[in-house]
C-alpha cells in the first residue's frame, strides 16, 4: 500500500470583503502518495489555486482565513505551525512553481543568485558551494551555457527559460512535494511540452511527489496518476486519470473534456466558401508584400521581428497565423494595421496601399480594420463603464448623433456578442475574463469593420470559455461577412476557426496551407514539432509521447534564414533552402 505524504481533510477557506464572506474552498478532502503526481483541474474561480496556497500557507490573512479543516504533511499538522516553522518547510520540504514566470522572479537580482539563495538559506552551503550546485541545477533544467546565464537578469530570459529557472529554484533543495500551479499556461505549446517532460524527468530522478494544477485536461493526461476535478470550491469528481478520461461521471467533467479541441476531427464546412474560388472571382481583401519590421535594441543593434513576409487574405476568409512567442506573429498583425510602422514592404487593403496614407486618411481607414487584443484584463480601461469603452469608437468616427442613439447602438452590440444590455452601465472589474473578451469583440465591431486582427484572443481564457469565443467569432463572421487574421500559438483552436494556416518561425512563414491539409500533412520540421507538442486528451497517447521523446534534443532549431517559400502541392507552400 502506498504511503501518504499529504492528507487534507474537510478544508474550508474563506475571504472577507467588508462584511461579506466568500467561501472559496468548501469541505475539500484528498491525499497525495509518495512519488505520485496528482492533477487538480477546474476553471478560473474553482478554488484549485486557493487549495494549493493553503498547503503552502501563502494566502494573505486577512482577507483570507481557514474556517476549518486539517492539512497533514508527513503526518504533521501544518495549519497550526508558526510562520517561522513554515519558513523552514517552504523551499526545503515543499516547493511551488507559480503560474507567471514573468512576475515570479526578482528583476533586480541576477538569475543565478536567486537560485543560490535557497541553497545558502536551507542547505547552509557556502557561496562557492551554492554557485557550483546552481550551475548543475541550471544544466539539469536544460539551460545552455549556465555559467553565462548565471550572471544575467530575468529580462534577458524568455518566458520558457524563466519557467525553467523557476523549476530549478523549486528543486534546489530536493523537496518531497512540488506544487506546480498552472506552470505552463503562459507558455507556447513546444515550450510547454519541454517543461512537462522536464518535470517528469526530475520526478523520476528525485522521487518528488507533484501536485499539478491546471485547467487543461490535455496537460494532465500525460502527467498525472490521479485526478481531482474542482468546481466552485468543491471537488465534484476524483479518480485515476485513465478512469476519468474513459468514463467521466460528473456533467462538469464531461463539459471540460468536450470543450477540448480535437485535432483528428474534421472541420465543419463554412456555409459560404467563396474565398476558396476567389483567386478567379475575387481580389484579396488584404495583400502583404515583402513586409519587414525591425526594432532598435540600442548600441547599433536591431532585431528583425518580421522578415520579408508576403501573403494575402480573401474576403470572408480566416487566415490563422501560428508560432511560438518571438516568432513575429503579433508584430505582423500590428504592422498590417499600422500600429507599427513597417521597415520595408507594403500592405494593401482593397488595393489601397495603407503604408502610404496620411494620418487623417489612416484614421478613416481604421473604420474598416480593427483588432481584438490578447488580454481581456488589461485591454479595457478600468475607469470607464462599458457604454463608454464601446461608445468611444462610435464618437471618434462620428457614427452616432445623440446619446440615446449611442446607448442603443452599444446595447445592440452587447446583445450581438451574447451579453445583456444592462451590462452597458458596469465597469470591467465586474466581469469574468470571457465576458471581458466579449466586450473587446463588441468594441472592435462598433465601427462595422470588414477586417479584424484577432491577436491571441483566447490565451488568457479557460478552455470551455475559449470554445465559446471561437464559436462566437465564427457566428459573427457568417452573419456580418467578416475577414479575420487569427493569431495564436494554440494550433488546436486555430484549426477549427481557420480556412488556411500560416506557420511562423523566426520572423518568417515556414509553411502555408489550407487548414485540413496542414494538419493532415505537415511538411516543415517546425510545423511537425508544433503538432507533436499539442497535448491530446488521451492518457495512453500522452504517456507514450514521453517515452518516444526521452532522448530528443531539448531545444531544436530550424534553419530558415536562407530559405524561400515553394509550392510543394496545390496551395501548400513550404520554406525550403534557397539554391
Amino acid at each position: 500500500m502506498s504511503e501518504k505524504l499529504l492528507e487534507i481533510n474537510n478544508l474550508r477557506v474563506s475571504f472577507l470583503t467588508g462584511e461579506t464572506e466568500f467561501e472559496a474552498v468548501k469541505d475539500v478532502s484528498f491525499h497525495l502518495n509518495k512519488g505520485e503526481t496528482l492533477g487538480i483541474v477546474g476553471e478560473s474561480g474553482s478554488g484549485k489555486s486557493v487549495t494549493a496556497r493553503s498547503i503552502m500557507r501563502l494566502l494573505p490573512t486577512p482577507p483570507s482565513f481557514l474556517k476549518s479543516g486539517s492539512i497533514l504533511f508527513k503526518g504533521q499538522e501544518i495549519t497550526t505551525l508558526s510562520e517561522k516553522q513554515m519558513e523552514a518547510i517552504r523551499g526545503q520540504d515543499i516547493s511551488m512553481i507559480f503560474q507567471d514566470p514573468m512576475s515570479s522572479t526578482n528583476p533586480t537580482i541576477r538569475i543565478g543568485e536567486q537560485v543560490a539563495e535557497s541553497l545558502i538559506k536551507h542547505q547552509s552551503m557556502s557561496k562557492a558551494e551554492a554557485y557550483r550546485q546552481t550551475i548543475e541545477l541550471l544544466k539539469l533544467v536544460g539551460i545552455r551555457e549556465p555559467e553565462e546565464r548565471y550572471k544575467q537578469y530575468p529580462h534577458e530570459f524568455s518566458g520558457g527559460m524563466r519557467q525553467r529557472v523557476m523549476i530549478a529554484m523549486a528543486l534546489a533543495c530536493n523537496p518531497s512535494l512540488l506544487i506546480a500551479d498552472e506552470p505552463t499556461t503562459a507558455l507556447d505549446v513546444t515550450i510547454q511540452a519541454q517543461i512537462l517532460k522536464l518535470m517528469r524527468n526530475m520526478q523520476k530522478k528525485m522521487g518528488t511527489s507533484i501536485i499539478l494544477i491546471t485547467h487543461d485536461l490535455g496537460v494532465v493526461a500525460g502527467m498525472c496518476d490521479r485526478l481531482i476535478v474542482m468546481k466552485e470550491g468543491e471537488i465534484v469528481e476524483q479518480g485515476t486519470t485513465e478512469g476519468i478520461f474513459s468514463n467521466a461521471q460528473h456533467p462538469y467533467t464531461k463539459k471540460l473534456l468536450n470543450a477540448l479541441p480535437k485535432l483528428h476531427e474534421k472541420k465543419q464546412p463554412k456555409p459560404h466558401v467563396n474565398w476558396q474560388t476567389s483567386s478567379n472571382q475575387h481580389k484579396p481583401l488584404i495583400e502583404v508584400t515583402h513586409l519587414s519590421k525591425e526594432f532598435e535594441l540600442g548600441r547599433g543593434q536591431t532585431v528583425k521581428a518580421v522578415n520579408d513576409l508576403s501573403f494575402h487574405i480573401y474576403p470572408g476568409e480566416t487566415l490563422g497565423l501560428v508560432g511560438e512567442s518571438g516568432s513575429g506573429k503579433s508584430t505582423t498583425g500590428r504592422t498590417i494595421l499600422q500600429l507599427h510602422q513597417p521597415t520595408y514592404g507594403e500592405v494593401l487593403y482593397q488595393g489601397i496601399p495603407i503604408t502610404r496614407l496620411t494620418k487623417k486618411q489612416l484614421k478613416a481607414m481604421r473604420r474598416h480594420m480593427q483588432i481584438i487584443f490578447q488580454d481581456p484584463y488589461s485591454s479595457l480601461n478600468p475607469r470607464k463603464k462599458v457604454v463608454d469603452i464601446i461608445g468611444e469608437a462610435l464618437d471618434i468616427h462620428k457614427l452616432v448623433k445623440t446619446n440615446a442613439e449611442r446607448q442603443h447602438r452599444v446595447e445592440e452590440l452587447l446583445e450581438l456578442v451574447g451579453l445583456n444590455k444592462e451590462h452597458a452601465m458596469r465597469y470591467p472589474h465586474e466581469f469574468s475574463g470571457g465576458q471581458r473578451q466579449r466586450i473587446g469583440i463588441a468594441r472592435a465591431l462598433a465601427v462595422e469593420p470588414n477586417f479584424i486582427v484577432c491577436d491571441e484572443p483566447l490565451s488568457a481564457l479557460d478552455v470551455s470559455i475559449q470554445k465559446q469565443i471561437v464559436d462566437l467569432l465564427k457566428d459573427l463572421q457568417q452573419r456580418l461577412g467578416l475577414t479575420y487574421l487569427f493569431i495564436a500559438h494554440d494550433l488546436s483552436m486555430v484549426k477549427h476557426i481557420s480556412d488556411r494556416v500560416a506557420v511562423m518561425y523566426g520572423g518568417k512563414i515556414v509553411e502555408l496551407a489550407e487548414s485540413e491539409e496542414l494538419y493532415a500533412n505537415p511538411r516543415h520540421p517546425y510545423t511537425q514539432a508544433l503538432l507533436r507538442s499539442i497535448p491530446i486528451p488521451d492518457p495512453a497517447i500522452e504517456k507514450q509521447k514521453y517515452v518516444d521523446t526521452e532522448n530528443e534534443e531539448t531545444q531544436p532549431s530550424y534553419e530558415i534564414e536562407n530559405s524561400q517559400l515553394v509550392e510543394v502541392s496545390p496551395n501548400h507552400w513550404v520554406a525550403v533552402a534557397a539554391t
